[in-house]
């Protein structure tokens, strides 16, 4: 599978839309499709994120172990120290708790720094500074300040890393009140949801799914655009069943929902929520109580995750709707496996299918 699918294939009974959203400009005008357009991988579209960060916003900052000199581990900061120099990209000690502090501080004093953490899972020694400080400052004091900054994580699995590189811990920060927990999905709602993260006047949790870095190629405006957070975006229309995720996941999702209609027929509806906290729950209810049933997808353990959530909201409001009981797709509740077994932990294709499947039969 090359990309996401955009159009539809012979014999399905869904329509797709955009696989991506729908985005501003600066002005707020919606995108006419007049901007000139380049093929962008995600982590390419990243990079031009913080570079149409930095050349308009003297008081973006970005920081982060090697992302200067060595241009990040996965390249996301590629040139961006020989365009803006070392006081506007800085690199760090390896030090999580030290990049995120001086992050807060550099925000609380008016700049809008861009923490990266190289791997999800090395942000747990910085986060006391998260959860004691960075969520906490606008409440602290009672509204007058404000933490506008953004750290940057790659997550998920998919790439046969070891231990401590491949875990899916979202459900840690969208738990926590006071930040923004934003996944995108595809390059170029990547490059718009992180622009207006760094424009947001609080502290956005920027979740990047790297199984997805360089997987496929999307066209991406030259001109900067943006998508407001907290919005989910309808990435294929249909009336049988929700499929609802974010992500990585988002690729197989819309695979099985091809798969099941040329197959069997049926008109799968699929949701990308963009931003698991704070989610969007009209968007969710209003495509459940349109399909009756539903399936909800992540790659995370299945414990307390955001798919948790989801069922939640979807039986509080719409129970009544709901003609089929709520299945869950995810990852294991267990650590995540050495690279030899990452591909039976992860949610697939095939498993999302059938777990559809079994939702739509149910009488």
């Amino acid at each position: 599978m090359s990309s996401i699918p955009t159009t539809r294939r012979p014999g399905s009974n869904s329509k797709s839309s955009s696989p991506s959203g729908s985005f501003n400009t600066d002005a707020g005008d919606q995108d006419s499709g007049t901007n000139a357009m380049t093929m962008l991988t995600m982590v390419a579209a990243i990079n031009r994120a913080m570079d149409d960060a930095l050349r308009t916003d003297d008081s973006v900052v970005l920081l982060g172990q090697d992302i200067g000199v060595d241009e990040g581990v996965f390249r996301a900061t590629a040139d961006l120290l020989a365009h803006y120099g070392d006081k506007r990209v800085i690199d760090t000690p390896l030090a999580e708790g030290a990049i995120i502090g001086g992050a807060i501080g550099m925000a609380l004093y008016g700049l809008k720094p861009v923490a990266e953490m190289q791997f999800s899972g090395f942000a747990y020694q910085g986060f006391h500074q998260v959860e004691q400080h960075m969520s906490r400052f606008r409440n602290r004091t009672r509204g007058r300040y404000g933490v506008p900054m953004v750290i940057r994580m790659p997550y998920g699995g998919g790439i046969r890393a070891v231990e401590h590189h491949s875990e899916s811990r979202e459900a840690y920060y969208a738990h926590t009140p006071g930040i923004i927990t934003v996944i995108p999905s595809t390059p170029r709602n990547a490059r718009a949801l992180l622009l207006e993260s760094i424009r947001h006047p609080d502290p956005v949790i920027f979740y990047e799914p790297k199984q997805l870095y360089r997987a496929f190629k999307e066209e991406v405006p030259d001109e900067p655009e943006y998508m407001p957070l907290g919005k989910a975006h309808v990435a294929r229309e249909g009336s049988d069943l929700s499929i609802i995720s974010y992500g990585a996941m988002m690729r197989p999702c819309l695979e099985a929902a091809e798969d099941i209609a040329e197959a069997d027929g049926a008109s799968i509806e699929v949701i990308d929520l963009l931003t698991v906290s704070p989610l969007d729950t009209e968007t969710i209810i209003q495509s459940v109580e349109k399909t009756g049933r539903a399936i909800v997808v992540h790659e995370g353990p299945r414990n307390c995750g955001i798919g948790s959530e989801v069922v939640a909201r979807i039986v509080e409001r719409s129970l009544d709707h709901l003609e089929a009981p709520i299945r869950r797709i995810t990852g294991f509740d267990v650590q995540f496996p050495y690279f030899a077994r990452e591909r039976a932990f992860l949610p697939n294709a095939d498993r999302i299918a059938h777990g559809a499947r079994e939702v739509l039969a149910f009488e």
